[in-house]
């Protein structure tokens, strides 16, 4: 039996976007995998609770796929954890509707590697940053995932753009068809450090 995805995609300015519209395309269409744009769905920001608490319960993998803006996510993406994580339902005695699902963070971001290190430009790696999101999760009963990130988005050729893209396909293909080693992913920094080895390390 398959998994089921859901990508809770969030980006501000798609007009502007050469890399995150490469990266969707091909998701778009993929079995078992529902492609939820935020920004699109809830323009005005006034967010269905209830049914985005549904999508969550008929889902077992989540995605939150944005830009790192600001070293955290757009402002929909913090205003859905907002209201959607409710207490009684996400987390709190009786809240464990979401309970050993998987959430990975699949970003973009302009800076370098290099840059996301302590003596970098940013002074953080991106794990470290992400923190909020990991301890969401872990609040919430979802296991967290390493991320899937691409760094030097504005600066990638369009063979880069197009290997990236291939790469987070097969990663969500992977987590869709139980196909890919968590434990040995937990090893890495990033889900895409070394995805062939992740997957073929689980076929194997």
């Amino acid at each position: 039996m398959k998994n089921k995805i859901l990508i809770l995609f969030a980006h501000p300015a798609m007009h502007k976007s050469r890399i995150n519209a490469s990266l969707i395309k091909p998701l778009k269409n993929l079995k078992e995998i529902t492609f939820h744009d935020l920004y699109e769905t809830y323009p005005d920001f006034y967010i269905d609770v209830k049914k985005e608490q549904s999508l969550l319960v008929e889902h077992n993998i989540y995605v939150f796929m944005h830009p790192f803006y600001w070293y955290s996510t757009p402002a929909i993406l913090k205003q859905w954890q907002d209201l959607v994580l409710e207490h009684g339902f996400a987390y709190g005695h009786e809240g464990s509707a979401l309970r050993d699902k998987l959430l990975l963070s699949a970003i973009t971001t302009s800076g370098s590697l290099d840059a996301y290190q302590p003596t970098g430009f940013n002074h953080y790696h991106i794990k470290q940053l992400l923190t909020p999101i990991e301890q969401t999760a872990a609040l919430c009963g979802i296991k967290y995932l390493p991320p899937f990130v691409v760094h030097g988005a504005l600066n990638l050729s369009e063979d880069e753009i197009r290997h990236h893209s291939e790469e987070l396909q097969k990663a969500l293909e992977a987590l869709r068809d139980g196909n890919l080693n968590i434990a040995e992913a937990e090893k890495h920094p990033y889900l895409n450090s070394n995805l062939a080895s992740i997957i073929n390390a689980h076929i194997g």
